[in-house]
C-alpha cells in the first residue's frame, strides 16, 4: 500500500509539472496502478510460491537423509540440543525417541536445524491478490483529486494533501504492528512519499521547460 501511494502520487505530481490537462494525469495514473499492481502482485505470487517449493526441496532432502545416513542426521539433532544448552547426557535419550518418530524427526529438522515452517498452500495466492489490492487501493488515494478538479494545479494540492494525510496514517499504523513508534514511522513514511512526488515534480518541471 505505501508504494501504491507513493509511486502513483510521484507520477501525478511529475506530470503535474508538466501538463495543465487532468485528463492525461489520470489516463497515465490508472495505467501506471494497473501495471504496478500486476508487478507487485505477481512478485507475491512468485516469491510464496519460491518458498513453498524451497520448502519441498528440503523436504524430500531431509527424508532422503534420514533414511540413508540416520547417524548423521542424529549427529545434527544433538548439536541442536548442544546448541540449546543441554548436556550431551540430557540431549542422547531424546535423540534416540526422535528416531523411532520418523516424521516428528524430519519436522524438528526443518523447524530447527533450517528454520523453516510448512508454507500454508493457499499463501501464494491470497499474497497477491493482498499486494496488488493494496497497490490499487493506495493508488487511487493520490489519483482521484484529478478525476474530480478539472485543472492539474488546484488537484496537485488535494493530491498533496490527501497522500501525505494517507501516507502518515498508513505509517502509523505500520509502526504500531511492526513493534515501532507509531509518530516517528508515520512522519518517516509520509517524508519519504513527499520527497519522491517533489523530485518528480522538479524532473518534470524542468524538462517541460
Amino acid at each position: 500500500m505505501a508504494d501504491g501511494l507513493t509511486v502513483p502520487f510521484a507520477l501525478a505530481a511529475g506530470l503535474s509539472g508538466a501538463v495543465a490537462a487532468t485528463k492525461i494525469i489520470v489516463v497515465a495514473g490508472l495505467a501506471e496502478i494497473a501495471a504496478g499492481s500486476i508487478a507487485m502482485g505477481l512478485g507475491g505470487y512468485l516469491a510464496a510460491k519460491s518458498d513453498a517449493d524451497h520448502y519441498e526441496s528440503e523436504l524430500r532432502r531431509e527424508e532422503r537423509e534420514v533414511k540413508e545416513i540416520p547417524e548423521e542426521e542424529a549427529r545434527e539433532v544433538l548439536e541442536v540440543f548442544l546448541h540449546y544448552g543441554l548436556t550431551r547426557e540430557e540431549s542422547i535419550p531424546i535423540v534416540e525417541s526422535l528416531q523411532q518418530r520418523p516424521k516428528q524427526w524430519i519436522d524438528f529438522m526443518m523447524r530447527f536445524e533450517l528454520g523453516l515452517e510448512e508454507p500454508d498452500p493457499k499463501r501464494a495466492l491470497q499474497s497477491a491478490t493482498t499486494i496488488a489490492g493494496a497497490y490499487i487501493v493506495g493508488g487511487l488515494i493520490p489519483l482521484a483529486p484529478y478525476m474530480l478538479v478539472a485543472e492539474a494545479r488546484t488537484a496537485l494540492i488535494s493530491s498533496v494533501v490527501f497522500t501525505l494525510l494517507a501516507l502518515f496514517v498508513f505509517g502509523a499504523i505500520k509502526g504500531h504492528y511492526t513493534g515501532m513508534p507509531p509518530v516517528p514511522s508515520a512522519m518517516r513514511t509520509a517524508v519519504i512519499g513527499g520527497l519522491a512526488a517533489a523530485a518528480a515534480f522538479g524532473i518534470a518541471k524542468l524538462v517541460s521547460e
